[in-house]
């Protein structure tokens, strides 16, 4: 019965809104993605804002990673000081952190930085003590930020000045082909994928013609999870899925008994006449990040169905339809709301599971152990 397994969780001293990790799962995302680098002879360079923990970072490290992704300053500097040397903040370069740039530059053997304009280039020339290696951060669709694939002159102009300027060594094309995580289907992504590979291989030839010899970085888990040919790509620096979650189900990059991280939410209140259990857990310790259904709902978390090891298959006529801050509003079969009682534990896995795990200060494993976070 479904109560039993609650209540067995309920050993592990939950009581509040907890994020559970599946170590058997995150390994297992670990190794998978790891073997894609290699049959694809390129290296993988995960990022890691999705966990952010020292711990799972050492997982990785275990099986041979050297060379990590980060999203900030402060992510830098925390897995700096737990052993990493090669890292890159795949982020633009804030200026106002210019001195804390240096000095970790100063403390790690490489840093790599995003740059997009030969002004930032001058900037970093002029206040950098140490070497760092520049990535050209590129557009390639996304719209977000970066270099416009499309934009030659103003590419070649920012790859020469860091070239010309000491201390910084050109690392090549950078790019996160974010479009990839609103894709409809498997082949949606990899018609996105092909063709940013094809605008970065562009831009590429166009540099060898100068005389710049100039590496490709691709990053989104979408492409990398889905494809088994990443093509004359250098390197991949997915993140998401050491985790994965509902949004990568959705998109096809994974299924859901392989997404390893759910919030252990109580149930606090039960309305049987409507259909809905309400949770403690809310937006505080979900994110708001909804998806859309195929019939048109938008849901916040689906429930899953515990086993002895964790969690299995999601439960089907159940899912997080409203949050607030604190409360979490579940609309529920009829089975589902005969079995929870007031009390009970639910598993909710997440929309986003990298949102998710940054409002929580540490895991807690499926065995019982906590594993700390930045």
């Amino acid at each position: 019965m479904i109560t039993v397994l609650i209540k067995s969780f309920n050993a592990l001293g939950i009581e509040s809104p907890t994020i559970l990790l599946d170590k058997r799962k995150v390994l297992r995302n670990i190794d998978v993605m790891i073997a894609k680098a290699d049959s694809n002879q390129t290296r993988l360079r995960p990022h890691f804002k999705t966990h952010q923990s020292a711990e799972v970072g050492q997982w990785f490290r275990q099986r041979g990673v050297d060379g990590i992704t980060v999203s900030s300053i402060d992510m830098a500097e925390y897995f700096a000081g737990s052993g990493w040397g090669d890292i890159t903040i795949a982020f633009p370069v804030n200026p106002l952190q210019i001195h804390r740039i240096d000095q970790l530059a100063g403390r790690i053997s490489t840093l790599n930085l995003l740059v997009e304009s030969a002004e930032m280039v001058a900037f970093l020339a002029q206040n950098l003590t140490s070497q760092v290696h520049l990535w050209l951060k590129i557009d390639a669709g996304y719209h977000r930020t970066g270099l416009e694939w499309h934009d030659l002159a103003q590419i070649r102009l920012v790859a020469q000045a860091v070239i010309d300027a000491p201390n910084l060594f050109l690392g090549g094309l950078l790019t996160h082909s974010g479009h990839t995580y609103t894709a409809g289907s498997a082949k949606q992504v990899a018609i996105i994928y092909d063709e940013v590979l094809r605008r970065l291989a562009k831009i590429q030839d166009e540099l060898r013609l100068v005389g710049i010899n100039a590496a490709i970085s691709v990053g989104d888990t979408p492409g990398c999870a889905i494809l088994e040919e990443l093509g004359p790509v250098d390197e991949i620096r997915p993140g998401n899925f050491v985790f994965f979650d509902l949004t990568q189900h959705q998109i096809g990059a994974c299924g859901t008994d392989e997404i390893a991280v759910a919030v252990a939410c109580p149930v606090v209140a039960k309305h049987a006449d409507r259909g809905q259990l309400i949770l403690y857990g809310g937006a505080v310790h979900l994110s708001k990040d909804s998806l859309k259904l195929a019939d048109g709902r938008v849901i916040f978390g689906r429930i899953a169905r515990l086993t002895e090891n964790g969690w299995g298959p999601v439960i089907e006529d159940a899912a997080v339809v409203s949050l607030s801050q604190e409360h979490g509003i579940v609309s529920a079969g009829v089975e589902l709301l005969e079995q929870i009682q007031v009390g009970d534990i639910v598993m909710i896995l997440p929309v986003h599971s990298c949102l998710t795990v940054n409002l929580h200060r540490y895991y807690l494993t499926t065995d019982g152990d906590v594993i700390e976070k930045l």
